[in-house]
C-alpha cells in the first residue's frame, strides 16, 4: 500500500521521527511520538504500526552500530542473544493474531510500572557492574526471547525492559545494558517488520521519509547516552515509562484530566 501526503505532513513526520530516534536511543519509547504522528497524518492504524516498525528498525540499527563501534558491546558476545530475541519476536508477531486484545489492558501497565519502580526504588542499580543473578544460559534461553516475544506481540517499553533485565539479572552497568538493549531491540524490530512486510502493511514512501529523521535522532541520542551515562539514562527511562503509562491509561478511559 502507498499513500500520498503533502510535503508539510512529510516534514512533520520527519521531525517526529528525529525526536523519537533521540529518545529511543537513550531510554526507548520513541513510539510515543511516531505512532500518534502517523495517526495524525491519517495513516490507517495497522499501517501505522507497520510503518513505525520500519522506521524504528533503522533507528535501533543506528544505535546498535554506534554501540558496537564505541566498544560498548561486542558482536561475538551478542550474536546468540540477538538470535534469541529475533526468534522470540517472530513467534510473538505470529501469536498476536490469536490473542485477545484485552490482554493488553493487563500486560502493558504491569510492564511499565515494573520498569519504572525498579529504577526508582533501586537508585544505585546499574551504577557499576555487579555479580550476575542469573546464569547466561537461562538469560539467553528464557528472558531474552521472552522480551522479544513481548515486543513482537505488544511492544511498548521493550528497550527499557531489555535494559532493566541486563542490570537486574546479568549485573551489567546501565550504559552497557542500554547498549545491549539496542541490538536486542533491533532484532525484535526486524522480526516484527518481516511479518508486516509479508502482509503488505508497510507504507514505503512514508517510512523512507521517517527513516532519515530516525537515523539523525538516533545518532545524536547515542552520543548523548555515552556522554551522559547513568545520570541521563535512569531519569529518562523512568520519565518515558510514566508518560507511556499515563497515555495508555488515558486512552483506555482509566485516567481523565
Amino acid at each position: 500500500m502507498d499513500v500520498v501526503l503533502s510535503p508539510e505532513t512529510l516534514a512533520m513526520l520527519f521531525g517526529a521521527a528525529m525526536v523519537a530516534g533521540f529518545i529511543d536511543a537513550i531510554a526507548g519509547g520513541g513510539g510515543l511520538i511516531t505512532i500518534p504522528a502517523l495517526l495524525l497524518a491519517q495513516v490507517p492504524p495497522l499501517h501505522t504500526l507497520a510503518t513505525n516498525k520500519l522506521q524504528g528498525s533503522f533507528g535501533s540499527l543506528t544505535a546498535s552500530l554506534m554501540a558496537l563501534r564505541r566498544g560498548l558491546v561486542r558482536w561475538v558476545d551478542m550474536r546468540a542473544l540477538f538470535a534469541c530475541s529475533l526468534a522470540g519476536a517472530a513467534i510473538g508477531a505470529w501469536a498476536v493474531q490469536f490473542v485477545n486484545a484485552k490482554t493488553l489492558d493487563i500486560v502493558i501497565p504491569v510492564v511499565l510500572v515494573s520498569i519504572g519502580l525498579y529504577f526508582v526504588l533501586a537508585p544505585n542499580a546499574g551504577a557499576l557492574d555487579s555479580r550476575p543473578r542469573m546464569k547466561d544460559a537461562a538469560y539467553r534461553g528464557v528472558v531474552v526471547p521472552g522480551i522479544g516475544f513481548y515486543d513482537g506481540m505488544f511492544g511498548p517499553g521493550t528497550g527499557s525492559f531489555f535494559s532493566m533485565a541486563g542490570v537486574a539479572l546479568r549485573g551489567h552497568n546501565l550504559v552497557t545494558a542500554t547498549a545491549q538493549a539496542k541490538l536486542l531491540n533491533f532484532a525484535s524490530n526486524i522480526a516484527s517488520l518481516a511479518v508486516f512486510i509479508a502482509g503488505g502493511k508497510v507504507i514505503w514512501t512514508v517510512g523512507a521519509t521517517m527513516i532519515g529523521g530516525q537515523v539523525i535522532g538516533s545518532w545524536a541520542g547515542s552520543h548523548a547516552m555515552v556522554r551522559g551515562g547513568t545520570k541521563l539514562i535512569r531519569p529518562m527511562i523512568v520519565t518515558v515509562c510514566c508518560i507511556m503509562l499515563a497515555k495508555y491509561t488515558w486512552q483506555k478511559g482509566l485516567l481523565s484530566f
